[in-house]
């Protein structure tokens, strides 16, 4: 999902790489996909407020470092955080205005036949992850907007759309257009 969002040259936002204490999957690049750390690392970054959010997740640290979130809205552009729910809490808290939108599977049978395909993970974090998934589903009605991902490029398109609605909402613009009429006056 991550991928296709990402393809198109001409979409005004940016992907922020999360940082993680788990050991990286076959095929994933540090700074690429994640930043891989280790945990005292982490928890350095958590004491001196370098984290926009963060949470434990199946026994490791994800989270979302500030600067780079901080520096891409800075020059205008949104940023796609691909975060679990109790940092998306955290960050509705920090970030009122953020759009939020719960990325769910077609169903919880699905969700577990994709992480068995990954093959990276044994039957108790499997279980770990599934139970997870349940109480996530659960915190659905905390967002703005769910997308079930049963086809990536359906999903792609429906998360585009809402960026662009958003975009267009009338308290995001109405600071221009007052300030386009005053300048006639």
């Amino acid at each position: 999902m991550r991928q296709a969002m990402l393809e198109d040259e001409f979409r005004d936002f940016q992907y922020s790489v999360s940082m993680t204490t788990r050991k990286p999957r076959p095929g994933e690049v540090n700074g690429r996909d994640y930043y891989f750390v280790s945990k005292a690392e982490f928890e350095d970054n958590i004491k001196n407020d370098q984290m926009l959010e963060y949470a434990r997740y199946v026994d490791n640290y994800y989270g979302t470092p500030l600067k780079y979130v901080n520096q891409t809205l800075d020059e205008g552009r949104d940023v796609l955080l691909e975060i679990e729910v109790n940092g998306a809490r955290q960050v509705r808290e920090k970030c009122p205005d953020g759009v939020f939108i719960f990325l769910t599977p077609p169903d919880l049978g699905e969700l577990r036949q994709r992480i068995e395909k990954r093959g990276t993970d044994d039957e108790a974090t499997i279980d770990k992850r599934m139970d997870k998934a349940a109480a996530e589903i659960k915190m659905m009605a905390h967002y703005d907007y769910a997308v079930v991902n049963d086809q990536v490029d359906l999903a792609v398109q429906r998360i585009e759309k809402i960026i662009e609605s958003e975009h267009l909402r009338v308290d995001r613009v109405l600071d221009r257009y007052e300030k386009m009429i005053g300048a006639v006056k």
